[in-house]
């Protein structure tokens, strides 16, 4: 039978046994920095994968494709109405504004001066919003101009 060659210098190795603790240690290091690169990698992705780009009023005016869809974010602008179950209304950003056609829920914080966003396609001069794809962004505590004002 082979000896730990801690116990008795100079006698072979029994790899049956025994891990020499400098490797265990070693390996326990690279095992652990492995798990945590794993780690995060997969939080950069999946906070990087989430997020969408969504595009002004401007930029969108600009260079819409009618065979895309598109996220809008924008202001809303004073004078949106009701026509059968379309909600019409305008968003502006500090460039330009686009008209918006939208079917589907309105959120209650829906009103002029706040910014929404909206999964939308163009249509001519318009753009039509997908089907309850309208979020209402919370009002900034910290921002200079707080409009209220409803329509």
């Amino acid at each position: 039978m082979l000896t730990r060659s801690l116990e008795q210098p100079g006698r072979p190795w029994d790899s049956r046994r025994a891990v020499d603790p400098t490797r265990k240690r070693r390996l326990r290091l690279f095992v652990s920095l492995g798990a945590a690169v794993l780690l995060a990698g997969a939080l950069v992705y999946t906070s990087l994968g989430a997020a969408s780009d969504a595009t002004t009023p401007s930029r969108l005016a600009a260079a819409a494709s009618p065979s895309r869809s598109y996220r809008l974010t924008g202001r809303v602008m004073p004078g949106y109405h009701r026509e059968a179950d379309e909600l019409v209304f305008g968003l502006r950003d500090r460039v330009g504004s686009a008209s918006v056609r939208d079917t589907g829920i309105v959120p209650d914080p829906f009103r002029v001066g706040r910014e929404v966003i909206v999964t939308v396609r163009k249509r001519g001069a318009v753009f039509i919003g997908e089907k309850d794809s309208l979020v209402t962004k919370c009002p900034s505590k910290f921002s200079s101009q707080v409009a209220d004002n409803s329509s």
